[in-house]
């Protein structure tokens, strides 16, 4: 009998604060599948990293030697080669999951926005924005609790690629609180437990390095910018 194909070793080309890396990295060990990590600066690029990526951009997956860039690419790549299946088996319910996955990258938007907002109110502007999306989210998680999707995860009881994507997301949340009171999911309370959820996933806490808030914060700081006046005046308040 002949014997199967050995599966390709995979790397998982990363920048230490790019939220599509850490989606990519979440599938990974959803599917418990042993990979390496590459680390890069996306600030100064290798050659090689020039040659494998024609965005210029981060999370690249080698699968042996082949290149895979964009990380809804990288996501479904692996979720039609590894087990266990995070997309639904249904062709209507996949669709919408991976709709919802491009209402993430577009949240992801708003929050580069919002960190990089020059004046204060333009750092409204995006906060408002944000909080708009977030709102539809939370019709969109009581429509599906209505329909007897009852949490934790985003389709109810089973963790999804949509759960991987916005899991990054809520991480920024959870780094910004520590020194904003912008109350992000407030008055949401299906958002809210989905949150504090992911945060508490295995899956999504070891796909960033251990001292990611450290780097995010730091990031900000060289941002100069209204988000990074807040973070100052923040650490320059009297302790109570």
């Amino acid at each position: 009998m002949a014997q199967a194909a050995a599966t390709p070793a995979l790397t998982l080309v990363s920048h230490d604060l790019c939220p599509y890396v850490q989606r990519a990295a979440i599938v990974l060990l959803e599917k418990k599948k042993p990979f390496e990590r590459r680390w890069i600066d996306l600030a100064n690029k290798p050659e090689w990293f020039r040659a494998i990526s024609p965005l210029g951009k981060t999370p690249v997956l080698l699968v042996g030697d082949t290149p895979l860039f964009e990380s809804a690419v990288i996501c479904e790549y692996l979720d039609d080669t590894l087990t266990p299946r995070l997309h639904p088996a249904d062709a209507l319910a996949r669709a919408q999951h991976r709709a919802w996955m491009e209402f993430g990258s577009a949240l992801l938007g708003s929050i580069a926005g919002f960190y990089s907002a020059h004046d204060r109110e333009a750092l409204d502007k995006k906060r408002i924005e944000i909080a708009e999306r977030l709102t539809q989210l939370e019709v969109e998680l009581g429509q599906r609790a209505a329909a007897g999707a009852h949490g934790p995860w985003f389709a109810g009881a089973g963790f999804s690629i949509v759960d991987a994507v916005f899991g990054p997301i809520f991480r920024y949340f959870d780094v910004f609180d520590r020194f904003s009171t912008f109350e992000w999911t407030a008055g949401l309370p299906r958002t809210d437990a989905w949150r504090k959820a992911l945060a508490a996933r295995p899956s999504v806490q070891q796909a960033v390095v251990p001292d990611y808030a450290q780097r995010l914060l730091a990031f900000v700081e060289r941002k100069n910018s209204a988000l990074t006046a807040v973070m100052r005046q923040a650490q320059a308040a009297p302790t109570p």
